[in-house]
């Protein structure tokens, strides 16, 4: 399986490489691609393992209302910075999926071709459909309406130049080819391997994002077409749930149990993982998730107040929880939240009593991302030089799939919630949610973020997505639950680290002793003046007239960012669900039309 990921991809540069106006027009007929390959299913064996390269595993939230200082660049961080525009726009977040597509179609033009046993040809079928799906979709939630194609063109065939078709005609598509891969792709042993399974997560998935987003968005006046799609969310979670799939428990130490999930150099045993993407030193086959640390990003303060405390109760129900001193935030809360935030004391080589505990940067706000870094030197080398495996696909997604389309469609039961979130929770010694308590008590801080959710159901369904954002935090879906939950507005509040009492030295290692001080400038040194000399000059400095961050009460208050006081964010609605398509694509197809504003 792992040779794909040296020789497909020089096949695939070999035969795909060309213009970007013909990217779905025909190769010569007399191509040796042609005449001497498409012609066996060993043919299509090797040629799909090439379409492994376009779905990765995520490892971070950029950007959404997860991310709190940030100093890269996001079309949706401009976007809501109202500095985005058909003229300016990245032309590669519409150019760059139909490569791959047309990869796709060239394989499904030659199939009829193929000889061998008539099952195994429908499998490596499914499995271009399973990503063709995906490619496809991926368009859908950034542009709503595309035009489909489902063979490659000539280049001078008119169909490339057709007007996009309607999102319904796509999606319906899209649901096509989903049902024809959960039909057809065999079971596997691998799961680096497109599996039924795997298929059916990624309905599941698309179903729930398809289903809700009819639902909240009305401008589309495609709401009482919700239904069936959260329907199939349900029944087809519900089949990988009676697989073979089971939630990690096996380290015994709650903490341990979330933390090999994104930590292991080798989740092919892991009985939550279903899709995995599998890094080796030996292979060379490696990920960059060492720079989830300290690089471009940190968490938000709204990410690190909505995990519960130990005992199930808000931690925004605290009080006077605003002014939790930063080593006191992990204290009897969620075990998932020091696996995901960086805690006092965290050091990168903890068998080594001789290197200190990491510092946090109030400059990125202080909530440092500690999800997916590789914990042992011998997994961290660097730069595309480390060696964790990476879930594409775990089947707490699955069950967080199942409660939340019950909960929208009505049906949702607390045997329901058993055999979903409380097995999650279970998995790190929480309390179980119940329903009847979920929905007498509302959540005010919840409410107040979905202000749409409404009904009987409310409660759950904010639990629920709290239930979400915590589990799958950093995994790379939050910013799509934003948008399908019509819940934009959250990407024009400010982010905000944790609270600082008054200028002058912190402790934030948790051993009583200062590590940092956040001062006005270099001059202004009174507030550390104090101290024990070895103290004094062992801090790291951090200077507001830097002018990174500042602090909401001017020498106190919570950390805010000096970008988002410079450069005011503002979610325009409905517009900025949407992204416009970059300019010089609709000069080249005149017929292809911006929506909702663009």
């Amino acid at each position: 399986m792992k040779i794909f990921k040296y020789t497909i991809a020089i096949l695939a540069v070999t035969l795909f490489s060309g213009c970007k106006k013909d990217f779905l027009s025909r190769f010569p007929k007399a191509d040796p691609t042609d005449e001497f390959f498409f012609h066996t299913v060993e043919d299509l064996k090797t040629y799909t393992n090439g379409f492994y390269l376009m779905m990765n595993a995520p490892y971070s939230d950029v950007f959404s209302d997860n991310i709190g200082g940030f100093t890269g660049s996001h079309v949706m961080d401009n976007m809501v910075r109202g500095t985005v525009s058909s003229q300016n726009v990245s032309g590669s977040i519409w150019s760059g999926y139909w490569p791959n597509i047309r990869k796709i179609n060239f394989m499904m033009d030659r199939l009829e071709g193929i000889e061998g046993d008539p099952g195994e040809i429908k499998h490596y079928e499914g499995i271009a459909r399973f990503f063709r799906a995906y490619l496809y979709y991926e368009l859908v939630k950034n542009f709503h309406n595309v035009p489909w194609y489902d063979t490659v063109l000539e280049a001078e065939s008119e169909e490339l130049y057709k007007p996009a078709d309607p999102r319904t005609v796509v999606v319906g598509r899209i649901m096509e080819d989903l049902e024809f891969a959960v039909a057809n792709i065999k079971p596997s042993s691998s799961k680096e391997l497109v599996s039924k399974h795997a298929a059916l997560t990624l309905l599941a998935r698309i179903c729930l994002h398809e289903g809700t987003f009819r639902k909240y968005h009305e401008e589309l006046e495609l709401q009482s077409t919700a239904i069936p799609f959260l329907e199939r969310a349900v029944s087809a979670s519900a089949e990988v749930m009676t697989a073979s799939y089971a939630i990690h428990t096996d380290q015994g130490d709650p903490a341990l149990n979330y933390r090999v999930l994104f930590c292991s150099n080798n989740l092919s045993g892991n009985s939550e993982m279903i899709f995995i993407q599998k890094n080796s030193r030996e292979l060379g086959v490696a990920n960059n998730t060492h720079t989830v640390l300290d690089w471009q990003w940190a968490l938000n303060g709204s990410l690190m107040d909505e995990y519960l405390m130990d005992d199930g109760t808000p931690f925004t129900d605290q009080s006077n929880y605003i002014q939790t001193a930063y080593t006191d935030l992990f204290e009897n809360r969620d075990p998932r939240l020091s696996e995901t935030i960086m805690p006092p004391g965290f050091t990168v080589e903890p068998d080594n009593p001789a290197v200190a505990p990491y510092r946090t940067r109030p400059n990125f706000g202080g909530y440092l991302q500690l999800k997916f870094y590789p914990r042992t030197p011998d997994l961290r080398g660097g730069w595309e030089i480390n060696y964790t495996d990476l879930p594409i696909m775990r089947l707490a997604e699955v069950l967080l799939i199942q409660a939340e389309a019950k909960a929208e469609l009505g049906t949702l039961t607390q045997t329901d919630l058993d055999n979903t979130i409380n097995k999650l929770r279970a998995r790190v010694n929480m309390p179980d949610l119940s329903l009847t308590t979920a929905n007498a008590n509302v959540d005010a801080a919840l409410a107040a973020k979905y202000p749409n959710v409404t009904g009987a159901n409310k409660g759950v369904i904010l639990e629920i997505r709290r239930g979400r954002r915590v589990e799958l935090a950093c995994e790379g879906f939050r910013l799509d639950d934003i948008i399908r939950w019509k819940a934009g507005e959250l990407l024009a509040e400010p982010a905000y680290g944790f609270y600082v009492t008054q200028l002058g030295a912190i402790d934030v290692s948790g051993d009583g002793v200062e590590d940092i001080a956040i001062l006005e400038n270099p001059q202004a040194t009174g507030p550390i003046a104090g101290l024990p000399p070895q103290v004094r000059e062992g801090l790291s400095l951090y200077y507001i007239s830097d002018r990174s961050f500042y602090l909401s009460n001017t020498n106190s208050g919570y950390i805010l960012f000096d970008k988002d006081r410079q450069s005011p964010r503002e979610f325009v609605s409905p517009k900025y669900y949407y992204k416009p398509i970059p300019v010089e694509e609709t000069v080249l197809n005149t017929n292809l039309k911006q929506v909702f504003g663009w």
